[in-house]
């Protein structure tokens, strides 16, 4: 059972696509389907002018010296170098990839605002409400609704658009943690949340690319 959907104006909205890289996707097992469910909610976003930010975790050699010893979660990452700033792992998936004004920003923890610039960046353009979709369920996204709450953002999870490695802490996550404090939806909701009752799919013809100005973070 979905929460129920407040419409709300484009302009307020926030579409944030996490950790949607080849070398996340790779390690999760129902990938494919979540990556297909995620090309559908950015449909939606570029058809209403919602605007996108896409937030990747990737790390310059400075980064990798910077994570303390002590930090358990990263220090596998950081033994096997994994997630190296230019390598294809880091890299968005195609399907995905960023197009027009987007927003693009370079993590180096967990959440979307800890080591970016896109609260920043959110609040210069009026958004208040967030709509979340990434892997994994229990790191950026959770990690991202805490920040998130914490800086007073109105909250959709995108169910469908979300997946885990373990897929029981996946659905103990979703089904009893999130909907605590978060409204918890699925990609069908969204036009609910502001457009009409059909928005194209990933094959329709009627999504063009334009120009590619993105904000990038660097950080």
């Amino acid at each position: 059972m979905t929460s129920a959907v407040v419409p709300a104006a484009a302009s307020r909205l926030a579409l944030l696509l996490l950790d949607f890289q080849y070398g996340v996707l790779d390690a999760v097992r129902n990938s494919a389907d979540v990556l297909s469910r995620a090309e559908v909610a950015l449909c939606w976003a570029r058809q209403q002018r919602v605007q996108v930010a896409h937030v990747r975790v990737a790390f310059t050699e400075e980064d990798f010296a910077r994570v303390p010893a002590h930090n358990k979660a990263l220090r596998q990452v950081v033994e096997s170098r994994r997630f190296a700033d230019g390598s294809h792992e880091a890299a968005i998936h195609s399907r995905v990839a960023p197009q027009g004004r987007e927003l693009v920003v370079r993590k180096t923890r967990f959440g979307a605002f800890s080591t970016t610039e896109l609260h920043r960046l959110l609040q210069e353009l009026g958004i208040d409400t967030l709509v979340l979709a990434g892997i994994s369920t229990s790191g950026v996204v959770l990690s991202t609704v805490r920040d998130a709450l914490d800086r007073d953002y109105e909250i959709y999870v995108l169910a469908d658009s979300i997946a885990d490695h373990d897929p029981q802490l996946h659905d103990a996550l979703v089904e009893r943690l999130l909907p605590q404090s978060v409204n918890v939806i699925d990609t069908g909701d969204l036009p609910n949340l502001a457009g009409a009752s059909h928005y194209p799919t990933p094959r329709d013809p009627g999504i063009l690319a334009v120009g590619h100005t993105d904000f990038q973070d660097d950080r």
